[in-house]
């Protein structure tokens, strides 16, 4: 059985690992999290003292039956994010097999939830003056993106087949130093997605009951939008804060 409150972040090493839980402390977030990543190492520099660590290779099945032992959510960051990642060499094990073991490994041990980080990349290849809506048929623009679809679908499975609730957040141009977006194309301007707005929207998947299943965009609220909001909004009261365009002009201001 789960326990009620306990969160399972795999990746979370990884830079929105980081930033996630930086942010679930500071927001007071009542859970205990159980960090996992192959790096006990880089663990260590995330963690919080009262944090419980463990090393996780996701392509191992056993090993994520462990890791989703006793947990309420599992938030699944573990993959290869590399938008040229060769299928063969990466992709086929983080990112295919890793995330039906998570999937299987969560069903299993009954946890109540998982949360998928897919990608904008699952919907790239539409034109850049479309507004991706989350209904609308995945489209994706590289193999990478390709590994995030099957994510997708995967969650649909385990959500309307095995009773899993899962939800998807396809997280776009995730910048932990605002600076970053001098330069930024429009494209990236408008995918933006804020440490503070991103880790307002995890918790709000983690706390937001009554989702069997549901796909949602991880962009903050730039002024133009790659990924429609309305459904974030209205199922997770989702109200971004952050605007890269406003953030992007602010840099300028003060640059001169």
């Amino acid at each position: 059985m789960s326990s009620s409150n306990k969160v399972l972040i795999t990746g979370a090493a990884g830079n929105i690992g980081r930033a996630f839980r930086q942010y679930a402390k500071d927001a007071g977030a009542e859970y205990s999290f159980r960090l996992a990543d192959r790096s006990s190492d880089a663990l260590s520099a995330v963690a919080q003292t009262e944090d419980e660590i463990m090393t996780l290779d996701v392509a191992d099945l056993d090993a994520c039956q462990q890791a989703c032992a006793n947990v309420s959510t599992v938030i699944h960051l573990a993959a290869d994010p590399s938008p040229d990642a060769d299928f063969y060499s990466s992709l086929l094990e983080n990112n295919i097999k890793g995330t039906y073991n998570v999937f299987r490994a969560a069903k299993d041990q009954g946890c109540r939830r998982v949360i998928f980080a897919s990608s904008a990349q699952a919907v790239e290849a539409y034109p850049l003056d479309v507004q991706v809506h989350s209904g609308m048929p995945v489209r994706p623009k590289n193999l990478y993106g390709v590994s995030k679809c099957f994510g997708e679908a995967l969650a649909s499975y385990f959500a309307d087949v095995e009773g899993l609730s899962s939800i998807v957040v396809r997280i776009a141009n995730f910048v932990s130093d605002s600076d970053a977006l001098h330069g930024a194309s429009a494209r990236d301007l408008s995918a933006y997605i804020s440490p503070r707005d991103l880790g307002e929207l995890l918790l709000r998947c983690i706390e937001t009951p009554s989702i069997k299943f549901a796909v949602f965009p991880g962009i903050s609220n730039n002024r133009y939008k790659r990924m429609d909001l309305s459904d974030a909004r209205e199922q997770l009261k989702y109200n971004p804060i952050d605007d890269s365009f406003a953030i992007l002009d602010g840099l300028r201001n003060y640059s001169r």
